[in-house]
């Protein structure tokens, strides 16, 4: 059953998201919250693994809420929800570690899928719209120097899985691709993580956009 914790500061969307996951065979709602704020009190409380995050609410927004959940030492994933797909903060909030976002409008059933795929680890971006964020995040020479410096912290292995993840390959795709074990994958994306200081598979994507190799 996977938990999930809904934070949106209208009532309605709220009410709407829980009557249909709830009907969702695996997935539990398990709080609700009106801002940041009490969507980290709520996070304490339950203890969910996924969280369904609105972007702009009062107090604490979507983003500063989203990086401090990810901060924490057992955190939820994280999917942003917005009306807009050309929205910046997007952007922002992947930067905070949020592993994905579905725009209000998605359909139901793949709102339930998007929450199964990132409870597995996978995150969750549309290529149509991933392309119109990326194409938003101005890559000057300093920001690629900075990132493709800190991509020199990885073995040549680890930086083929670095490139491949940033291309949306699965971990079976890269297993294929690079002729070793999906274990073999899943132990270089963790040091992947470890020796560059991401969350998340996302934030790996970014810095090779960053580097201008994605």
């Amino acid at each position: 059953m996977i938990r999930v914790l809904i934070v949106d500061d209208d009532a309605l969307v709220r009410a709407g998201l829980t009557m249909m996951l709830d009907g969702a065979g695996g997935i539990a709602v398990v709080g609700e919250a009106g801002d940041g704020d009490a969507a980290l009190t709520a996070a304490n409380a339950h203890a969910p693994e996924v969280v369904l995050m609105d972007i702009r609410m009062p107090k604490v927004g979507g983003i500063a809420a989203t990086r401090m959940l990810r901060e924490r030492r057992d955190p939820p994933e994280v999917i942003v929800l917005t009306t807009f797909d050309t929205d910046e903060n997007i952007v922002h909030a992947l930067r905070a570690g949020a592993a994905g976002f579905l725009l209000k409008d998605t359909p139901p059933p793949e709102i339930v899928d998007a929450i199964r795929k990132v409870a597995e680890g996978h995150p969750i971006l549309s290529p149509r719209i991933t392309r119109k964020l990326m194409d938003k995040v101005t890559t000057d020479s300093d920001r690629c120097e900075r990132a493709r410096a800190r991509l020199t912290k990885l073995s040549d292995r680890e930086y083929e899985v670095a490139l491949a993840i940033a291309r949306g390959s699965t971990n079976a795709e890269i297993a294929a691709a690079l002729y070793m074990s999906v274990a073999t994958v899943k132990a270089h994306v963790s040091h992947v993580l470890t020796k560059l200081d991401l969350g998340n598979r996302t934030q790996i994507a970014l810095l090779a956009h960053d580097a201008d190799l994605a």
